[in-house]
């Protein structure tokens, strides 16, 4: 008799759409909706999910995935729910009760949600919350969406500053590189970084992490050293800087604002507000026709005339706040996150059922909420002081 095989997990996964107002991207791609299929998993997608993002119904029926036409269907024996974005008060609301939700919630930033959550008995899981290890990489959907975020940056800057980025050699002079300063070399930062080199600017970039500098070489940049105390902080992030670090940076990094033609700010800290970089004065000391492209508008935005989701015209000076700037490409944005999805899910079954194992910690850093409680600590603790 031979070995004994596993037993195939026939756990039901749904996808519903995002409503969020500029959310393009879907949880769920046909590609990794095949993979989970054929590993036993049950997939229901709403119609329309991929729509946006370029995922027709067909597709997904393609690969064997179940449609269904509104939220009562798609929930019905669902038992694992994977979305891009929080759900909203009332999108938890409609959740099956105690269910497993899968998701990038920034649960500090979405306490409403935390609450319902918490009071229908739902066991949620953030995946920006994912332990910076190694075995999780493969999960890691802050990175995927941080590497079309910076794409995206270069790509905006490029587009819109009223020069070349390379060198053009005509018969009627010589055309200089643009010169472009990334401040931030993280992963949104480092592919920036990459896609303004392939475009032929002339490029250098700044992180407060000493480490960073060897990444940044790698890639053709030059580093911007500062007479600073370097800034390490947990899983490659940077720590929360002082005021006075900040300040003193502030100054010492004016001169390199005011030579680039762009600057692309990428620098963020996971549950914070973003920290201000460049200042009014130091965007005025900018030359006419210069821009600044900033990739964290949704958190605070480094600079300090930025607005989410506009542009920004000071002195001649554009400041572009980029949005969800992840969603501006979701055909791939979806494909990378589903990957994310797939892989993360995997750990939450055994033996053909629904069984996380808490004491991964992959699985126990994620867990936002359980059983009725808040298990992620800072949220917990926002959620106490605000009586709820």
């Amino acid at each position: 008799m031979g070995p004994e095989r596993a037993q195939i997990p026939t756990v039901k996964l749904a996808v519903p759409t995002e409503t969020r107002e500029g959310e393009s991207r879907v949880a769920m791609v046909p590609d990794s909706a095949k993979r989970l299929g054929a590993a036993g998993w049950e997939l229901s997608v709403q119609s329309g999910a991929g729509t946006k993002a370029h995922y027709a119904d067909a597709h997904y029926e393609a690969t064997g995935v179940k449609l269904a036409g509104d939220l009562a269907a798609l929930y019905q024996g669902a038992e694992v729910i994977a979305k891009v974005r929080a759900p909203t008060k009332e999108e938890a609301a409609a959740l099956p009760e105690a269910s497993v939700l899968v998701s990038m919630m920034q649960p500090a930033q979405a306490l409403d949600t935390v609450g319902v959550l918490r009071d229908r008995r739902i066991t949620s899981f953030s995946l920006d919350l994912l332990p910076r290890i190694s075995r999780a990489q493969a999960m890691d959907a802050l990175s995927s969406q941080a590497t079309v975020s910076g794409y995206r940056a270069a790509l905006v800057a490029a587009k819109s500053l009223d020069k070349f980025f390379p060198m053009f050699m005509t018969a009627a002079g010589t055309v200089p590189p643009a010169k472009v300063l990334v401040m931030g070399a993280g992963v949104a930062g480092l592919q920036a970084i990459a896609t303004a080199r392939r475009l032929g600017a002339q490029v250098r970039a700044y992180d407060v992490r000493a480490a960073a500098k060897e990444e940044v070489a790698s890639l053709g940049a030059t580093f911007v050293e500062l007479p600073l105390d370097t800034q390490e902080g947990g899983g490659g992030y940077a720590r929360e800087q002082s005021e006075e670090f900040l300040a003193r940076q502030r100054e010492l990094i004016g001169a390199e604002v005011a030579a680039a033609d762009a600057v692309i700010t990428t620098a963020a800290i996971p549950g914070r507000n973003a920290p201000v970089l460049v200042t009014t004065e130091m965007v005025e000391g900018m030359a006419d026709g210069a821009l600044i492209v900033d990739l964290a508008a949704d958190s605070g935005g480094n600079c300090e005339l930025t607005k989410p989701g506009e542009t920004v015209i000071h002195r001649g000076v554009r400041v572009y706040g980029l949005s969800n700037p992840a969603a501006s490409m979701p055909t791939h944005a979806s494909f990378l996150y589903a990957r994310n999805i797939a892989n993360f899910v995997a750990l939450l079954v055994k033996d053909g059922s629904l069984a996380p194992d808490y004491d991964d910690e992959i699985v126990s850093g994620t867990c936002v909420t359980r059983a009725g409680e808040v298990l992620h600590g800072p949220t917990a603790d926002l959620l106490k002081e605000a009586g709820r």
